[in-house]
C-alpha cells in the first residue's frame, strides 16, 4: 500500500538523505560505534547538507519549512540503513521548538544562524540524578545577581543526550521556590554557553543502546549565565517543557516504527541467505508466519504514524493522541524485534548484526519521553478515566 503522507518534495529529500548516509555514514558508522560517538566536524557536514535548518526561517539561514515530516524521512533512512546521526536529533526535534517559541527576535538573530550551520551544537538538560521524571523536584539553581546582569546557576544533570559535543545547553533551572498550591512553579529555561566558567561535562555514560549519541552528566559550579539568554519567561519553564512533549513522542513513535520496520528488513535478508538442515530459513513455515505477523504489526504502526504526522503538521496532534503513538509504536517495535531477532539464532545476538543493535537501542523508546505507564495514564485521563 503506497503512503500518501509524504509528497514529491519528501521524496526528493529521502532520495538525498539516503545517498548523503550512504557515502558519508555507513563506511564508518562502526568506528563511531566503537569510540561512543560521532565526530565533532560531522555535524558540520549535516549543517552543509541543510539538515538542521529545514524549519528554521529564511532570514535565520534555513530553508523555512515548518512540516516535521523531513525529521521523520531522516529517521526512516538513518534506521533503515542501520546507523545514527549521532546526538545530533536533540539538537532539531528537542531544542529547536525551544527556540522557535520562545526566542526573542534578538536572540534568535544570536543564536539561529550558527545553529543551522552546525557552529552551535545544542542539548537540552532537564534530567536531574535522583528526580527522574519528576520535574517538579529538581534542585538546580538559578540566582539572579544582584545588579540584574546575570544568574548564577548551581546543580548537576544526566542522562544529557549530546552534552558531550554541545556548545550550548537549554538548562532547566529555578528561579524561585515551588508554592504549595504548585510544585511546578519557579522553573525556568535558560541557554547556556558550554564555554563558561562553573560548567563541566562529567561522565560520559556508558548506555545500553545508542552507543553513537554521546550522552553525558553535567555540573555548573557558580556558573554566570547572562540575563539575556533567559529563554521565555522567568518561572514559566514547566509549561514550556510540557508543550513539546506532543512532538517529542511523536519523533519516539516514527523512530520505533522505523525500527520496527527495519529489523524485518535485516531479518528477511539474513533468513534468506542462512541455510539450515539444507534448505533456507526463509523456506521454513515458522519463518514465513513469524515475519508475517511482523509485518501486519508493522501496517499498522505505518497507519498510526502517518495519521499522526499529518495531525501534527495540521497543528491538531493533541498530548493524548501523541500519546497513544508513542504507546503503540514503541510496544509493537518490542514485539517485532525481539522476533526478528530469534530468527536470527545465535549471531542475532552478536553486535556485528543489526537486530543486535536495534535490539539494545529499541528498549529506552518505552522509558524516555515519558514511560509506557505515563503514556497510558495520559491516554485514561482523555477517556475520562
Amino acid at each position: 500500500m503506497r503512503r500518501s503522507v509524504y509528497n514529491e518534495d519528501h521524496e526528493a529529500f529521502r532520495e538525498t538523505i539516503r545517498a548523503f548516509i550512504e557515502a558519508e555514514v555507513v563506511p564508518v558508522h562502526d568506528e563511531w560505534y566503537a569510540a561512543g560517538q560521532a565526530p565533532r566536524d560531522f555535524y558540520y557536514k549535516l549543517g552543509e547538507l541543510g539538515v538542521f535548518g529545514i524549519e528554521v526561517p529564511e532570514e535565520f539561514g534555513g530553508a523555512g519549512e515548518r512540516s516535521f515530516k523531513y525529521q521523520a524521512v531522516i529517521t526512516e533512512e538513518t534506521t533503515r540503513a542501520g546507523v545514527s546521526f549521532g546526538g545530533s536529533g536533540v539538537h532539531v526535534a528537542l531544542c529547536l521548538p525551544y527556540l522557535m517559541e520562545y526566542a526573542t527576535e534578538e536572540q534568535k538573530k544570536r543564536w539561529l544562524p550558527d545553529f543551522v550551520s552546525g557552529a552551535a551544537m545544542y542539548a537540552i538538560a532537564m534530567t536531574e540524578p535522583g528526580t527522574g521524571s519528576d520535574l517538579a523536584g529538581m534542585k538546580t539553581t538559578a540566582r539572579r545577581s544582584d545588579d540584574g546582569t546575570h544568574y548564577v546557576l548551581n546543580g548537576a544533570k544526566t542522562f544529557i543526550t549530546g552534552g558531550v559535543h554541545a556548545d550550548k545547553v537549554i538548562v532547566c533551572a529555578r528561579t524561585a521556590a515551588p508554592t504549595a498550591e504548585d510544585r511546578r512553579h519557579g522553573i525556568s529555561l535558560f541557554v547556556v554557553d558550554t564555554g563558561l566558567a562553573g560548567y563541566a561535562v562529567g561522565r560520559k555514560l556508558d548506555k545500553l543502546g545508542l552507543k553513537t549519541s554521546d550522552t553525558a552528566e553535567l555540573s555548573f559550579t557558580d556558573v554566570e549565565v547572562p540575563a539575556g539568554d533567559l529563554l521565555g519567561e522567568e518561572h514559566k519553564g514547566f509549561s514550556y517543557l510540557g508543550q513539546n512533549l506532543p512532538q517529542e513522542r511523536l519523533a519516539i513513535a516514527v523512530g520505533a516504527y522505523a525500527q520496527a520496520s527495519a529489523a524485518i528488513r535485516f531479518t528477511q535478508a539474513y533468513v534468506t541467505d542462512r541455510t539450515v538442515f539444507g534448505q533456507s530459513v526463509a523456506s521454513f513455515q515458522n519463518t514465513k508466519f513469524e515475519l508475517a505477523s511482523c509485518k501486519a504489526e508493522v501496517d499498522a504502526a505505518e497507519a498510526v504514524v502517518d495519521r499522526a504526522l499529518e495531525a501534527h503538521d495540521a497543528g491538531e496532534l493533541t498530548a493524548a493522541e501523541a500519546a497513544s503513538a508513542k504507546l503503540f509504536c514503541t510496544e509493537v517495535a518490542h514485539r517485532v524485534i525481539d522476533k526478528c531477532l530469534q530468527l536470527h539464532g545465535g549471531y542475532g545476538y552478536m553486535n556485528e548484526y543489526p537486530i543486535a543493535r536495534l535490539y539494545a537501542d529499541n528498549r529506552v523508546n518505552r522509558i524516555y519521553g515519558g514511560t509506557s505507564e505515563v503514556m497510558k495514564s495520559i491516554i485514561a485521563k482523555s477517556m475520562g478515566l
